[in-house]
């Protein structure tokens, strides 16, 4: 589902994330022995997160509460008045696929013509944005896949009021955001091989974060271990190789 990311079920792979509270754990030791790395400001964002040692299960508990909403979500929207079922309309990404073979696209219940002339924007939302407005999503746009302006606007306004309400996931203070979770645990394997003194290139030493992150309210641009100075609902995100085209077509600042 575009520009949006749930907490995990399974990662990585088909592994729980509840398996990873140890390795999690461990990641905060190392992170205060100051042996992984990543910087200070990214370390003190982390580390409280990482040492509960449930950081996995807080993210499996999640991701299974999460996929409980969007289960009863479907059920309730795809339903008609008289209990006829309506079809899911798809609006694909540009590339459509990824590198795992999923189909990105924003998804939303089928209405008739009657239907939408009596409805509001937000009354046909996407699930996608119902997703986010209830807590359960994080907002995950990334450049250049990002949505028209209506609709990053809604998008936007359901991330904010529901990270300030605590709705959802945002309850848990001590969270991680499914792409946080995921970007963790490749750092907690590079770690480990730092830590055995390994050899590795500065590219492997990096490979587990790499997008940019660009505040949406400021346009300022922040290197990618800087991705949490921008509030969660303001972070739209870019690939490194999509940087000067993004700083082109944005008319993007570099962050003080």
């Amino acid at each position: 589902m575009l520009s949006i990311d749930t907490p995990e079920v399974h990662y990585p792979g088909t592994q729980k994330p509840s398996a990873q509270d140890a390795n999690l754990k461990q990641l905060a030791e190392w992170i205060a022995a100051g042996k992984a790395p990543l910087d200070d400001g990214l370390a003190q964002h982390l580390a409280p997160k990482l040492a509960t040692g449930k950081a996995g299960t807080l993210q499996e508990t999640q991701g299974t509460r999460a996929a409980k909403f969007f289960a009863k979500l479907l059920k309730e929207k795809l339903t008609r008045p008289d209990g006829t079922k309506r079809r899911v309309f798809l609006r694909a990404a540009d590339e459509h696929f990824d590198q795992y073979g999923r189909l990105l696209a924003y998804i939303a219940p089928t209405y008739s013509e009657t239907e939408l002339a009596q409805m509001t924007r937000p009354q046909r939302a996407t699930f996608n944005l119902l997703m986010v407005e209830a807590g359960w999503a994080a907002t995950l746009p990334i450049f250049p896949s990002i949505p028209g302006y209506l609709d990053l606007t809604l998008l936007h306004a359901a991330a904010r009021d529901a990270f300030t309400a605590q709705r959802g996931a945002w309850a848990e203070s001590l969270m991680l955001t499914g792409y946080e979770f995921r970007m963790c645990v490749k750092l907690f394997n590079v770690t480990q091989k730092i830590v055995k003194r390994q050899k590795l290139s500065a590219s492997e030493r990096g490979s587990w974060i790499e997008r940019y992150c660009v505040d949406m309210t400021t346009r300022e641009i922040f290197y990618p271990q800087e991705y949490y100075r921008v509030a969660p609902y303001n972070r739209l995100f870019v690939w490194a190789q999509d940087v000067s085209d993004a700083v082109a077509q944005m008319n993007l600042v570099p962050a003080s």
